[in-house]
This record gives structure tokens, sequence and C-alpha cells, in this order.
């Protein structure tokens, strides 16, 4: 049995366990199916050190991922529900340190740095050209300016085909993001490892808001709207930018054996 906690941040959802060692990525990918077993967009693993929490971040495929901001909110939340810290801390990811504030029991805000300058780049999907730009908060993204409401946006099928574009060998978080005003911001993501929508990506969200400033349509501070209905807030502290939303622990429980079955998928899947 392995004792776990549920964690939401702004739509996303994750199993965190606490000084474990990192499940196999059969374990993974089986606690995380939905329907099946407990259901979760991701996995971490926290532990604490002298100095920071450290954080393992697995995707629901099973296998790493150096960043996902709305998962470090939620670990820095949940660091702080063990009584680790009180107001602050740092967490260590496999994309570098990030300071973490607390709010309240719903709320925490990251302070990371700035993300790097967004690079044009202009893609061919079976005859449809998608111009966009390509940034990296962590891992990679490419972020798609869509002019029109995101209601009809295709971004379980033409945000899965941009994930696997060979101009990206890594594969990419895909984001339609569309900017309202000069302070507002609404984005819908496609991730890698998740392989589906999220309700909320949160290094998509700086993606986007780095793209908003590079091209003049956006400045902080910056409220975005995500699919799962919660709002988050950019801002910049000096040479820093901060991201603030929703983290909060919702469950603590064992997983028993029957978590782990993960039948395999119908042939017509």
């Amino acid at each position: 049995m392995t004792s776990f906690f549920k964690v939401s941040g702004s739509g996303n959802d994750f199993l965190a366990l606490v000084e474990e060692p990192g499940p196999a990525p059969e374990a993974i990918q089986a606690w995380c199916r939905r329907g099946v077993s407990l259901g979760a967009d991701g996995l971490f693993v926290l532990r604490r050190s002298p100095d920071e929490v450290v954080m393992d971040y697995f995707n629901s495929d099973g296998y790493p991922a150096d960043l996902c901001l709305n998962g470090t909110r939620c670990a820095a939340q949940l660091a702080f529900h063990l009584g680790w810290a009180e107001e602050s801390l740092i967490i260590r990811t496999g994309a570098g340190t990030v300071a973490a504030r607390r709010g309240d029991d719903t709320r925490v805000t990251l302070e990371l740095p700035a993300p790097e300058t967004p690079l044009p780049l202009v893609l061919d999907v079976d005859g449809i050209r998608c111009a966009g730009y390509a940034v990296r908060v962590g891992v990679p993204h490419f972020v798609l300016p869509w002019p029109e409401s995101l209601d009809q946006a295709p971004v379980d099928t033409l945000g899965r085909q941009i994930r696997h574009h060979p101009l990206f060998p890594e594969g990419a978080n895909v984001n339609f993001v569309r900017y309202p005003d000069g302070h507002r911001m609404d984005i819908r993501t496609f991730e890698r490892g998740v392989e589906a929508e999220t309700l909320s990506c949160g290094s998509g969200i700086l993606a986007g808001a780095a793209v908003g400033l590079h091209i003049g349509r956006s400045a902080p501070p910056l409220r975005v709207s995500v699919q799962g209905g919660f709002e988050l807030e950019v801002d910049t502290a000096g040479e820093h930018w901060l991201l603030s939303g929703d983290a909060r622990v919702v469950a603590q429980g064992v997983l028993l054996e029957g978590a782990a079955v993960s039948p395999p998928l119908p042939t017509w899947s």
C-alpha cells in the first residue's frame, strides 16, 4: 500500500507521494488513468532537505518532465500543509529552483526567472499554415495566437498534430492563446506527456504571456483565464516573473492493489 495526497492547481490534478522512492512508469500510468484508477494529470514525489524542498515530477505517461508550474504550486502548498514551512520556501525542480510564497489554503505565488525570448516559427501542418512562437519555459512550448474565441479552437486535433511536429524532437506543449486586451489572456493547452488537453498549464501561461509581451499584445499585470474556469495572475518583480493561482490539497489516502490494474485499451482506440 502506498500513501498519497491528491492535489489540484487551477484544474490540473496530481497524485503526490511524500518521502517515497519514484514509482515505476507502469505504476504511474496505472494510477493516473481516469475511470480505472484514481486518475491524475501527473504525479510528483516530494522530499524535504535542510534548505529546500525537492520535487520530482512525472507526467501521466509515467515519464519525468523537468517542470510543471501548476504542479510546483501544488507541491509548495503540500509542503506548507505538512508544516515544512510557514510562508515561503524554495523548491528544486528538474529545471532549477523556484521560490514559492503561500497566499492561503487555496493560492500560492511562484517567483521564476523571466522566460526566454520567443522565437517566431511557421509550421506547415497538413497544408495548414500555423504562425506562432517557440519558447522554452522549463519544457518546450509552441504558442499559437488565436484571433477568435477559444471555444471552437481545434486543441485536440491541430494541437495533437503540432505536438508531434518534426521540428519538435522532444515534442511540445501547444498553447492556443487569445489576448482580449492588454491585461487579459485566454489560453487552452494540449500537453505532451498527458497527450490530451488539460484544464490548465502553468508553464504554458508564462509562455503565452512572454509571447504577448514580445509582440506588444499584453503587459503585466496580466489576468489569465484557463479551461478549468480559474483565473491566474502573471506579474513581474525585477528580473523575475510571478505566477499566482489556485493550489489546493484536496484528499489524502492509500493506493490499494486495485489501483495498479490497467487493462489494455480497446483495439479501436
